[in-house]
């Protein structure tokens, strides 16, 4: 017979998910566990895409976990590298042999009578409906819609001859040797697609209403490369990873403190990649302060190069109309295209877009507040894996698998069946994200708020949250413990007993 309890049900078995199995693993090695994933192979993002030159746009230093060195010469790696390492973390681990495949998490409702989660998950591939019960629930989503991106309805867009695609739905079979190709955006997705296409293509154009800042970076770091040679690998690993670190949130913390020195530097570098004779005024300098939206990276300037060959283009301009033959923009220019790409963003979603019940009650997202950034208002025994915008993801899925486990041992310490963050009095009422992306900007009314001041603040600092998570004191007076409800005496809230030590 199937199991279908556990102590803890994961969500997601992407780069997410299989680290939080891992620190769940070492940490809490007594915990019965499942992961629940919605499609049917492991990798989340980075099987999920497919689209030429997928690849990150963090360092592998960073993005990796901090459990396992990455090792490979590519610092800035391709998608199926990262898909490999990922998936030998879960088999190396026996993580694998925990996964439902093919689970697409619809609802969880939470009883307080028996302080279960039941989780009602819808079989992917037959539709069938099957319910299993956990104590604590682990969501490794990510922040997106997998069954599709965004995509906006251009006019005439029936009247174009050729395929109109988004990246997220990359069909196998794309023949676009020798085509005429028009990327629409500017975004990671973009900059990627533009000089992998203009390998093969006839010619890649890359059409942006408005600039985004784009930086580059040697694909191998050297420095990490010479220290494998005569360091452990584990150690070397942690030293680059330091050092990457350290550095971005000083790149970060510049860009925010002297926003036009940091523009003006950026432009320069962008100017000095193209050339004297390129408009960069035009094509590469955004509106907008440096990290009000994520920066573009472009590993070892192949998008410039791409553009300086002449084997791609970049037109910025707004859509008045496809055409059978491509796209006529406002200014009046035409574009002729054989194929269009849409890469226009992503669909955000919270919880993986899944229903939460509390006791029968509907839980409104927007109606709440996040905890410590991984746990929410009125909602016990969850936590959420979110990732940086400022940073890599894994950072912070590293530092939320040591505030969960920590968090179970503490309850198992202390009795407790349940822990639900409370607050007391106003906190605040700010986006759950403050950046201006458009995908961002498009779902934040659906999301969480988050409050002024911590618990309820979602730090964007690595370092920050290195104390306040992996040394959380659970004793804040907001996240409110309770133990089990005997039969004869009403449920009651204990104040929370002190930390012990770990």
């Amino acid at each position: 017979m199937e199991h279908t309890d556990f102590d803890v049900l994961i969500v997601g078995a992407g780069l997410s998910g299989i680290g939080a199995a891992y620190h769940l693993q070492e940490k809490c090695p007594g915990k019965s566990y499942a992961i629940l994933e919605g499609r049917e192979a492991i990798g989340g993002t980075w099987d999920l895409f497919r689209y030429p030159g997928i690849r990150s746009d963090s360092d592998m230093h960073t993005l990796g976990y901090i459990f396992k060195p990455w090792n490979e010469r590519k610092a800035i790696a391709d998608g199926p590298s990262i898909l490999k390492y990922v998936r030998e973390t879960a088999e190396e681990n026996g993580i694998d042999q925990h996964i439902q495949f093919n689970r697409l998490v619809r609802k969880a409702s939470w009883d307080s009578g028996t302080s279960t989660w039941t989780v009602e998950a819808e079989d992917a591939k037959t539709g069938a409906m099957s319910t299993l019960t956990c104590r604590f629930l682990y969501m490794c989503s990510g922040y997106y819609s997998y069954e599709g991106g965004y995509k906006p309805d251009f006019p005439g867009e029936a009247a174009f001859k050729g395929n109109v695609i988004h990246p997220q739905n990359w069909p196998e079979d794309l023949d676009y040797a020798g085509k005429k190709v028009v990327v629409i955006g500017s975004g990671a997705t973009a900059v990627t697609l533009v000089p992998e296409m203009a390998k093969e293509a006839g010619h890649v154009t890359m059409l942006q209403r408005s600039p985004t800042y784009v930086v580059s970076r040697p694909a191998e770091d050297a420095m990490a490369n010479k220290l494998r040679k005569f360091l452990p690998h584990k150690l070397a690993y942690g030293l680059t990873r330091w050092r990457n670190v350290l550095f971005q949130m000083f790149f970060f913390n510049v860009a925010r403190k002297r926003p036009a020195k940091t523009k003006e530097k950026i432009i320069a570098l962008a100017q000095n990649e193209l050339g004297p004779d390129f408009d960069v005024a035009t094509h590469f300098t955004p509106s907008y302060n440096p990290w009000d939206q994520r920066l573009c990276l472009v590993p070892d300037s192949d998008l410039f190069k791409s553009l300086k060959e002449g084997s791609s283009s970049v037109v910025t301009d707004h859509i008045e109309t496809f055409t059978e033959q491509g796209i006529q923009l406002k200014s009046g220019e035409t574009l002729d295209a054989d194929i269009i790409v849409s890469a226009t963003g992503l669909k955000l979603v919270f919880l993986g877009g899944m229903d939460v019940e509390v006791d029968g009650k509907l839980i409104d997202p927007s109606e709440i507040h996040g905890y410590r950034g991984l746990m929410f208002e009125g909602i016990p025994n969850l936590a959420s894996t979110f990732g940086y915008t400022n940073a890599s993801w894994t950072l912070k899925a590293d530092l939320t698998g040591d505030f969960v486990t920590r968090l179970l041992r503490y309850m198992d310490r202390n009795g407790y069946v349940e822990a639900r963050p409370e607050a007391e009095g106003e906190v605040g009422d700010e986006p759950w994200l403050d950046f201006s992306s458009g995908y961002v900007a498009r779902a934040m009314e659906k999301f969480p708020k988050q409050g002024r001041e911590t618990p309820w603040r979602l730090h964007q600092n690595y370092l920050k949250d290195i104390f306040l998570l992996r040394h959380a004191n659970f004793s804040d007076g907001v996240l409110k413990f309770r133990k089990a409800q005997s039969e004869r005496e009403p449920a009651q809230t204990l104040p929370p007993a002190p930390v012990a030590a770990e």
